[in-house]
């Protein structure tokens, strides 16, 4: 297969963080191995697979993983810099069904700010995400099923498709891509790749990002799901009031391009350096705010206070980020929904 393409020009608004230059998952504190050390300890894995004596069907699955990671990476590469929404609904909405008109717009629009769209490649409003957004800022990850497994027309044959056999492969690529998601009506795979990125987002094992429930005009898919949260989770007390701040739920359009966008209107990107939470920002804050933002979130500060410098030392592996300011705290880990009301206060200064 051929290499991808160059990508075309990104706006300021879609442009994201270089990946290829971090040295490690946001959630993650830093290491000092390297990429040669991490292959070299793949390698060994692999000799102890063999010293163990796993099983062929494991081996097939370890491999096949692996083989399916590899070149998703490869694909998405070109493209890391650039922001895009992943869209998540039904394989079986219609063309004529307000839904699939709906994640249309939602995709011409997305586009529009030139963000791209991800989507399951399949019909229904993953094809309707593509046709908004056309081909070219179009990515699809396809699943291999007995049904429903043909990528949509949109995509069909293009490069920025990877066709996946494992649903968890599928999955972890749909979240790792992407700067914002928007869920609309589906059946039991979308409420399952909802209820994940939720959990991750909950736990910190997803750096934040935007996640807008989408309802079509008037509907209540989402706004009834909302109801059992409050229902049935928030009143158990099977998570918390802020939990809740992890999430949009809107039936506009509007509102929901501009719940992507604005997460990243001063926010930019987050990483941790030992101990530390770094957030870099697009624009520094006064004095006066940064005590504000102090007093307001010391809840979840495990301690020091909240500071506003440049670039730590070791962020050097990320020099086109060097200029950014940064906001530099010890947070506790926990209260991630907390953490997302930061960032809104944050962004709430432009």
């Amino acid at each position: 297969m051929k290499d991808n393409p160059p990508p075309s020009p990104i706006a300021p608004e879609a442009l994201g963080e270089d990946e290829k230059r971090r040295p490690m998952p946001a959630d993650e504190p830093g290491s000092a191995l390297g990429s040669e050390d991490l292959i070299d300890m793949m390698q060994r894995t692999v000799e102890r697979l063999q010293a163990d004596g796993t099983s062929r069907g494991d081996l097939k699955i370890l491999s096949r993983t692996l083989r399916e990671l590899r070149y998703a990476f490869k694909v998405f590469q070109p493209y890391r810099r650039r922001r895009k929404a992943t869209v998540f609904g039904s394989a079986r909405t219609p063309p004529d069904h307000p839904a699939f008109i709906q994640a249309a717009e939602l995709g011409r629009r997305i586009a529009e700010h030139g963000w791209m769209v991800i989507t399951g490649a399949g019909g229904g409003i993953m094809e309707a995400g593509h046709q908004g957004a056309g081909r070219e800022m179009s990515m699809g990850l396809n699943i291999m099923l007995p049904f429903e497994q043909s990528a949509n027309r949109v995509i069909d044959g293009d490069h920025k498709l990877v066709t996946l056999k494992y649903f968890f492969t599928r999955k972890l690529m749909f979240i790792k891509e992407c700067s914002g998601v928007v869920c609309c009506a589906g059946g039991f795979g979308t409420l399952d790749e909802t209820l994940e990125i939720l959990t991750l987002l909950q736990t910190g094992k997803q750096t934040l990002l935007p996640l807008v429930l989408l309802d079509t005009p008037g509907g209540d898919y989402w706004a009834s799901m909302e109801e059992f949260f409050h229902k049935q989770l928030l009143a158990q007390r099977l998570i918390s009031p802020e939990d809740l701040h992890l999430y949009k739920r809107t039936d506009s359009i509007d509102v929901a391009v501009q719940e992507l966008l604005t997460f990243y209107r001063v926010y930019h990107s987050m990483r941790y350096v030992n101990d530390l939470l770094v957030l870099r920002i697009t624009t520094a804050l006064s004095p006066e705010r940064v005590e504000q933002l102090n007093d307001q979130f010391s809840d979840i500060q495990v301690s020091g206070r909240l500071e506003q410098r440049g670039a730590l030392p070791e962020e050097s592996s990320e020099p086109e980020l060097a200029e950014l300011p940064r906001l530099v705290m010890h947070f506790n880990r926990r209260n991630l929904g907390r953490l997302r009301q930061f960032i809104d206060a944050v962004n709430a200064v432009a």
